[in-house]
């Protein structure tokens, strides 16, 4: 998802419903960008800060216990998601009016419906990655 976002030092990579932290933690420590993870359970926001710890990155990521919905996201030049379509396409409104032009949009396994096409799809292990471009 990260190399298909052409993520650098310059980015800051915002994780929609980040988990355990995994891909914020990897942005910094793979390519040196800035991540901020949106959780909202507690118990992962908490493994997320201690995975980020022990990655040595926790100087470049942050982890918010917060509802993505509810969240200000205009900060983020790439946004990642690996969530279901039906959250994508509820999700699209808010990216489309917070994120600004250029802002890249990844997606693991799951698109935006019919009416946002991705710029650019890749194939991995068997899922398909799904890349956007904010105009």
């Amino acid at each position: 998802m990260l190399e298909l976002a052409n993520v650098t030092k310059d980015d800051v990579v915002y994780d929609l419903g980040s988990g355990d932290g995994r891909t914020p933690i990897a942005a910094a420590k793979e390519h040196g960008a800035r991540g901020v993870g949106v959780e909202f359970n507690p118990k992962l926001v908490a493994l997320s800060r201690q995975n980020a710890e022990q990655a040595g990155v926790s100087d470049r990521v942050r982890f918010i216990n917060a509802d993505l919905f509810q969240t200000d996201i205009s900060e983020a030049t790439v946004v990642t998601l690996y969530l279901l379509s039906s959250l994508n396409q509820k999700l699209l409104p808010k990216l489309q009016r917070e994120l600004k032009p250029g802002t890249r949009i990844v997606s693991h396994a799951f698109s935006m419906g019919e009416d946002w096409k991705p710029d650019a799809e890749r194939t991995v292990n068997g899922k398909t990655i799904y890349l956007w471009t904010v105009k």
